[in-house]
């Protein structure tokens, strides 16, 4: 070989590992692009994702961590923030027959021993029960909420068919407080009867329900109204109870109790027994607690003006009816008398001089010829004459009989009987200061100021002195209606009412408590009206509630009743 050609190949050699090099650095380079633009790809199919979820408003799903870990219930609280209902993680008991396989047994131990270990720690089940469902080879509930000790115990019985889901449970923290005002839901996630109901779409809705419902109730003052109803009702053996605390400037509610209630908490029958509500939903006649209001619209219409004038106060014969008092009043009396003994005769002949059809437009534009303005579902219609009131009917509907409506009623009536004479809707809404819907106008002011003197002359000298809570200028009628039966009234079974407001002077709440058939007891001395058994429960709730409310007692201040005291045997000293 000459030098030539070595000297050729030696060059040859150097240039092919220099090419091969070049190559593996562009094949480098390419694929350091190529991943580079993939990641780029990713960034920006995230930032579009961003973009339009932004856009969207995420209502397609969870479009955030907070919003994925959000309840699938929104919570319900009171007008000071007080948690009423939420939801919480929790476990259920679910018999699951082929947990060990198709074909095979479904209990290790025989059903008599495993019901008896879950009875153990579920005393409140039926044994029975729990077996036959053991022994029925179906699949399903045997508990729906299961604390975490529970939860141990039933591990430790070692069956496999004994399974513990994970679930969403609604939870009521202040137990049977307030449980009409609310409801529960049932087993499929449905709102029953209260607020749960009403509210269902907004708890559900998965933006909204990260914001908690507030209501107008404040549950120090629903502890208390059902606490004293509570007392009352037993002390008087009364089959049932029922009270309200209404705001008379805004129409929100305070707090609405109706007894026997109910544990929205425990999924029995006794929800479904005691789940009707009283305030709202069940009519009666509600007797004299209208006087006043039959009052207020013969002083609106001008029919009654002279306060000393004297009305006869013997019976009134109509047809072959005859009007009577529970006992003999006197030949005749004033208005203030009449109001402060409770004459079904006086207050009779009064409704006879305004003629029918202005009391039945007053009760008209009071709203009780409809159901009850609020947003509970369960509001009862009331049983109102058809047509033209005869007038025997007008008559009688002034003293409250012949006419049935809801405690509901009555407590917004009364609001606008002492506010200034503007009538408002009930809410179980917390409204914004300044929010208050402007109603309608039923009594002029001075008909409204002069009914605040004659309801505050009743607790000083009349039916409703049992309610007179000291300081508190508590002003109301007693109203003692015989219940209508098959054969007409019966005597021995009563509604009891009182419907008060506070302070008079100037009136902020407007209460009424009423027992269903109370009994005379020696709690009650030994009687079964009104004054002797509802009149005392609002005398007790007043100064409970009064101070969680802004009204403080003050001995020193009273509504001025100068004019009217000398017009009755008690005011005139």
């Amino acid at each position: 070989m000459t030098t030539l050609g070595i000297d050729t190949a030696i060059s040859i050699g150097r240039i092919r590992p220099v090419t091969q090099r070049h190559e593996a650095v562009l094949v480098a380079r390419l694929r350091v692009l190529l991943i580079a633009v993939l990641f780029a790809l990713v960034a920006l199919a995230a930032l579009i994702r961003i973009v339009f979820l932004g856009i969207d408003g995420g209502t397609s799903g969870p479009a955030s961590l907070e919003e994925a870990l959000l309840p699938d219930r929104g919570e319900i609280v009171d007008r000071n923030g007080m948690p009423m209902a939420r939801n919480f993680p929790a476990r259920a008991l679910w018999f699951n027959p082929k947990a060990m396989g198709d074909g095979g047994a479904a209990l290790t131990r025989p059903a008599d021993e495993v019901a008896d270990g879950i009875v153990a720690i579920f005393p409140d089940l039926d044994r029975a029960v729990v077996k036959r469902r053991l022994t029925s080879g179906k699949a399903g509930y045997l508990r729906r909420r299961v604390l975490p000790e529970q939860a141990n115990k039933l591990h430790a019985l070692g069956e496999l068919a004994l399974e513990l889901p994970e679930e969403t449970d609604r939870h009521y923290p202040q137990g049977t407080l307030g449980a009409h005002v609310l409801g529960y839901v049932n087993h499929d996630g449905e709102g029953r009867v209260g607020m749960e109901q009403v509210l269902q779409e907004r708890l559900s809705d998965p933006v909204l329900r990260s914001e908690p419902v507030a209501l107008s109730i404040d549950m120090r003052v629903q502890g208390a109204l059902e606490d004293e109803l509570r007392s009352g009702m037993l002390a008087t053996n009364a089959m049932g109870a029922a009270g309200i605390v209404l705001d008379v400037d805004t129409g929100e509610v305070m707090a609405l109790a109706s007894l026997p209630e109910f544990d929205p908490n425990k999924m029995d029958r006794r929800v479904v027994d005691f789940e009707f509500n009283r305030v709202t939903n069940q009519v009666y006649e509600l007797g004299s607690t209208f006087k006043p209001l039959s009052v207020a619209a013969a002083i609106d219409a001008g029919v009654v003006r002279d306060f000393s004038k004297r009305w006869n106060a013997r019976d009134v014969e109509i047809g072959n009816a005859t009007l009577a008092d529970s006992h003999f009043l006197g030949a005749s009396l004033n208005v203030p008398e009449a109001l402060i003994h409770s004459s079904n005769t006086v207050t009779a002949r009064v409704a006879d001089a305004l003629g029918p059809e202005k009391l039945r437009r007053m009760m008209i534009d009071l709203g009780m010829n409809e159901r009850p303005y609020i947003e509970l579902p369960a509001r009862g219609h009331p049983i109102w004459p058809d047509g033209k009131w005869s007038r025997l009917s007008n008559m009688t509907i002034s003293y409250g009989h012949g006419v049935a409506v809801t405690p509901l009623h009555l407590a917004s009536a009364y609001a606008a009987m002492v506010n200034g004479g503007v009538w408002r809707p009930a809410t179980l809404r917390k409204l914004e200061a300044g929010k208050a819907p402007r109603g309608r106008r039923v009594f002029k002011e001075s008909t409204s100021s002069r009914m605040r003197q004659l309801l505050r002359m009743i607790a000083i000298y009349g039916t409703g002195k049992n309610a007179d809570a000291a300081g508190y200028r508590v002003g109301g009628k007693t109203g003692s209606a015989e219940k209508p039966g098959r054969r007409g009234y019966r005597e021995t079974s009563l509604i009891s009412t009182f419907a008060a407001a506070f302070p008079m002077d100037n009136p902020r709440y407007v209460v009424v408590a009423m027992l269903d058939e109370p009994k005379g007891t020696q709690a009650s001395s030994f009687q079964r009206t009104a004054a002797w058994n509802a009149a005392p429960i609002v005398g007790k709730l007043v100064p409970r509630i009064g101070p969680l409310m802004g009204v403080r007692p003050d001995m020193s201040r009273d509504v001025d009743i100068s004019d009217l005291k000398p017009l009755i045997p008690g005011g005139r000293q």
